[in-house]
């Protein structure tokens, strides 16, 4: 088959893209795939990290902080020559199915795709679908869904419910614990708590931890902090120079097979990918949904797993108050861990890209 795979803005949007065409070209080395995302956004850079190439349109989301609105008035311009862009590459590839994983950078293609009559298939990740995929589903042949109960929100005839897909590399079991603390310069006899703040990173998150450095080392707790590119670059590094405790900090972790396969806990925002990737880890985890996404989907996606004993919440106002606490309390009980694996680890579903291409194999 000829594949588009169209979506990006952030990793929640951009890593199940790369988790179906590694599903795709795992069943046929033959498949040829093209993304699509928007020019000088993360996926122009993490789509050819992963062997793939992509096509970037001038499409921009609309700015929501009053200070940036002005800039809004470029938006449809933006749009009619993403509009155009989209056809002319629908018409160089003649693609046999086009995959809208959300996020604006999926609405000119996905709708174009439509509009010339090739079959289209959504993904959606999240509990409370974006509003791109919620514009996008009337015109969508199937939508793959992670969520029970979608039908509020999408057609009951076109919904599949696959899960959320993870990318190939997570679900080998290659590397061992102790390799993988190797890797990150970390000990395998003491816990490891691996904090994830998003592809975006979390400055309220990377602050609390750091101004905790002692009471890590204090129960002798091993962390591994990834804090995105922004934050990075503020961080102090004196404040590692002469504590004992092993704390890596890093801007964004590439290699999170290892990152996960070292960790004894693992605290993440919410987004549906990270936690469909921390259970097919099967990790006891901690969320703190950000309060920066749209209709605050991620405590919409972390709250079912919580009533059902398969997740912490920390909400993001509280993590000056409780993040600390929560974590050394998590570290030193290993039966509530135990709950937590199991829970989760239920709840996800890893065979998820392998549906979902199912599922295009049959629409097309």
């Amino acid at each position: 088959m000829r594949v588009i795979i169209s979506g990006g803005g952030t990793g929640g949007h951009i890593y199940p893209g790369i988790a179906i065409a590694d599903a795709l070209k795992k069943q046929s080395a033959e498949h040829e795939i093209l993304f699509v995302g928007a020019q000088g956004k993360m996926e122009m850079d993490y789509v050819p990290a992963a062997g793939y190439r992509i096509i970037g349109l001038p499409i921009r989301g609309i700015r929501r902080r009053f200070k940036e609105m002005l800039k809004n008035i470029v938006v449809p311009f933006r749009v009619l020559a993403s509009l155009w862009k989209a056809r002319s590459i629908i018409k160089a590839v003649s693609p046999d199915v086009v995959i809208g994983t959300g996020g604006y950078a999926s609405f000119p293609m996905v709708y174009m795709a439509a509009s010339m009559h090739i079959p289209v298939v959504l993904q959606e990740q999240n509990a409370y679908p974006g509003i791109v995929n919620k514009l996008l589903a009337k015109y969508a042949n199937k939508i793959c869904v992670a969520y029970e109960h979608m039908d509020k929100y999408f057609p009951t005839n076109k919904i599949v419910l696959t899960g959320n897909p993870v990318r190939e590399f997570l679900m080998k079991e290659e590397a061992s614990h102790e390799a993988s603390c190797q890797f990150f310069g970390l000990s395998p006899d003491a816990p490891i708590v691996l904090i994830l703040g998003g592809s975006q990173g979390a400055g309220m998150i990377t602050k609390c931890i750091l101004d905790a450095i002692h009471l890590f080392a204090e129960n002798g707790i091993q962390v591994l902090l990834s804090t995105g590119k922004a934050y990075f670059e503020k961080i102090d590094s004196h404040l590692f120079k002469e504590n004992p405790l092993h704390f890596r900090v890093l801007p964004y972790i590439e290699r999170m097979d290892l990152a996960l396969a070292a960790a004894s806990i693992v605290v993440s925002r919410a987004g549906a990918i990270a936690i469909a990737e921390i259970g097919v880890a099967q990790k006891p985890a901690i969320f703190i949904p950000s309060p920066h996404v749209a209709a605050d989907h991620q405590m919409k996606n972390i709250l079912p797993l919580v009533d059902k004993e398969a997740a912490m919440l920390v909400k993001d106002q509280e993590v000056s108050e409780k993040l600390i606490p929560t974590i050394l309390s998590l570290v030193n009980d290993t039966k509530r861990q135990e709950t937590l694996i199991k829970n989760l680890t239920q709840y996800v579903k890893p065979n998820a890209a392998a549906a979902i291409v199912n599922t295009i194999e049959n629409l097309v």
